[in-house]
C-alpha cells in the first residue's frame, strides 16, 4: 500500500515511520537549564552522522499546544547537551523521565540518577550510563512548525572502564553494554542480544560466485 505523506494525517504518518524505522537508537540527553535545573529525556530521532568531526544528530519535536519540552528547549537556547546511551538496567529509569513534567522540573532527580561532571559542557552526564559524548550545538535547522533538528560536534566520549577492552585500538565489549533501543508504538523496546555476523564480500567473491553466506556466526 502506498501512502502519501502529503495527504494524510501527520499522526499517522508519524506512525509509519516510527512502526517501520527500527530499531532506534535512544539519546538520553541532559541539559542544564538557565536556573541551573538538570533536565533528561529520550529521544529515538538520533543517530551519529560522521567521524571528522565527530557529529551526530537529534530530532526535537514540540507540542503544539505547550512548545518544546524543558530538555530541546536547553539544547536550542544553550548549545550544550550530553547523549548518554541507556542499557536495560536503566531502562525502568529512563521510562521515568519520559513523564510530562512540568517546567522546571528535575527529571534526573525523579529517577534517582547521578550527575556526573562532564569535562567540557556545562550539562552533566549521567553517572550511570555506560556510555556518554558531550556535545556543542553545531547548527540547528527548523525543519517544521513543531520540529527541529539538532546537530551536535561531539567533544569527548566517556565509556565505563568495565567495557573498553583495548582503549588504544578503540575496541569495546558492545554486548556487555546491554543496550536498548525503541521500537513501534506505545512503549516497545528491543534488546540488542541477538546478533548475526556476516562477511563483507569483495567484488572478486561475486564475479567468482563465492559469496559468504548471512549466517557466518550467531549469537
Amino acid at each position: 500500500m502506498h501512502f502519501d505523506l502529503d495527504q494524510i494525517d501527520p499522526k499517522i504518518g508519524y506512525k509509519l515511520m516510527t512502526s517501520t524505522v527500527t530499531p532506534r537508537p535512544i539519546a538520553w540527553v541532559t541539559t542544564l537549564a538557565p536556573q541551573g535545573t538538570v533536565n533528561a529525556a529520550p529521544y529515538s530521532f538520533f543517530n551519529v552522522m560522521g567521524h571528522t568531526p565527530p557529529t551526530l544528530v537529534l530530532g526535537l519535536l514540540a507540542d503544539p499546544d505547550k512548545g518544546f519540552k524543558d530538555t530541546a528547549a536547553n539544547i536550542l537556547d544553550g548549545g550544550e547537551f550530553v547523549v548518554n546511551l541507556v542499557s536495560e538496567p536503566l531502562a525502568a529509569q529512563m521510562n521515568i523521565t519520559t513523564m510530562d513534567a512540568p517546567r522546571g522540573f528535575s527529571e534526573l532527580d525523579a529517577a534517582g540518577l547521578t550527575p556526573l561532571a562532564s569535562r567540557h559542557v556545562a550539562p552533566p552526564q549521567i553517572a550511570e550510563a555506560p556510555v556518554s559524548f558531550e556535545c556543542q550545538t553545531f547548527s540547528t535547522l527548523v525543519t517544521g512548525p513543531h520540529q527541529a533538528i539538532a546537530i551536535g560536534r561531539i567533544l569527548s566520549i566517556r565509556i565505563d572502564d568495565a567495557f573498553v577492552l583495548d582503549a588504544e585500538r578503540g575496541y569495546v565489549d558492545t554486548p556487555a553494554m546491554q543496550l536498548i533501543a525503541r521500537m513501534h508504538g506505545s512503549g516497545w523496546y528491543a534488546r540488542s542480544t541477538a546478533l548475526f555476523q556476516m562477511t563483507r564480500p569483495t567484488f572478486a567473491d561475486w564475479q567468482s560466485g563465492a559469496m559468504p553466506g548471512a549466517d557466518a556466526k550467531n549469537e
